[in-house]
């Protein structure tokens, strides 16, 4: 399921990153590419305003950044999608905006909401929580020996 994501609203939600940041949607953008790589997943981050021309270069296969052109909003772009999307139902909207979240419910996509999302977004991987140690003093001390005894065979 394709996620379409409110770019500033999320990263307000997202501890780490701020909106008076003058590289914020670069961060965001950046934590979204990880996140949805792990996931196996693709998207669309949609931004209220920045630099439409940069749009794309920071777009790939996994995730479609696009800026809302003036007079519109990213809230705008987002509705728009939901309406002419061949299946809005195959998609997740990530806001905490509760008019959009009615938008998405309404055409039948699922929503997740802003700040569930950047937990699941910044949370460690599964299975890369446990620790890796190093050898313990006598694992050290066995192939010490072990080693010293092949030289001198």
């Amino acid at each position: 399921m394709p996620y379409l994501i409110d770019g500033h609203n999320l990263i307000g939600h997202t501890p780490g990153l701020r909106l008076d940041d003058p590289d914020d949607e670069q961060k965001l953008i950046e934590k979204l590419r990880a996140y949805l790589i792990r996931e196996n997943k693709t998207g669309t981050v949609i931004f209220d305003k920045g630099l439409p021309g940069g749009a794309g270069k920071w777009s790939n296969s996994i995730l479609e950044v696009r800026f809302a052109p003036h007079p519109k909003t990213a809230d705008d772009m987002i509705r728009d999608r939901l309406l002419k999307d061949k299946n809005p139902r195959g998609l997740m909207v990530v806001t905490a905006d509760r008019d959009v979240q009615i938008a998405a419910q309404r055409a039948g996509a699922a929503v997740k909401h802003a700040s569930e999302f950047a937990r699941a977004m910044l949370a460690p991987p599964i299975g890369t929580s446990k620790k890796e140690t190093g050898l313990t003093k006598d694992e050290v001390e066995a192939w010490e020996k072990e080693f010293l005894e092949g030289k001198s065979s």
